[in-house]
């Protein structure tokens, strides 16, 4: 009898540690942000105010994945991803530049904005898929840095 009031003892006192163990989904983000950070991109949450014309509100804070710029004279830009594929400035114009469409119709779905600034680029992602997913990403973004 005293073994099993000890044994219940310890499951009490063990139990709240078993909630602090991250779930399938954190581990795989951890995971994915690792390996980005592997491939030579850098990872941070940052809130984000979205345009009220996109379809779908993605989250905020998002996951911003970026890399610095290394033209001595870059331009800036940034572009949403309105529906798959489909890709809008600002004023929702659709994206007609024969340098980027081509590295815009390789990211997945879930990529909500990707901007241009004159230290680095930078993606907007949900962060879904798998590891070629990631791939997919880096080469974009070492392709428009």
């Amino acid at each position: 009898m005293t073994v099993w009031i000890v044994l219940s003892i310890i499951a009490v006192v063990l139990s709240p540690l078993v909630w602090l163990r991250p779930s399938r989904s954190q581990s795989g983000r951890m995971a994915m942000r690792m390996e980005a950070r592997r491939m030579g991109m850098a990872m941070q949450l940052i809130p984000q105010e979205w345009p009220h014309w996109l379809l779908v509100e993605p989250p905020s804070p998002c996951a911003q994945y970026h890399r610095p710029r290394v033209s001595r004279q870059p331009d800036t830009w940034t572009y949403w991803q309105t529906a798959p594929g489909e890709w809008v400035n600002q004023w929702r114009e659709p994206c007609e530049d024969p340098r980027l469409l081509p590295h815009f119709r390789t990211l997945p779905a879930d990529v909500y904005k990707v901007e241009a600034g004159t230290q680095l680029i930078a993606l907007y992602w949900g962060e879904r898929g798998e590891a070629e997913v990631l791939q997919r990403i880096a080469a974009v973004l070492k392709a428009l840095a």
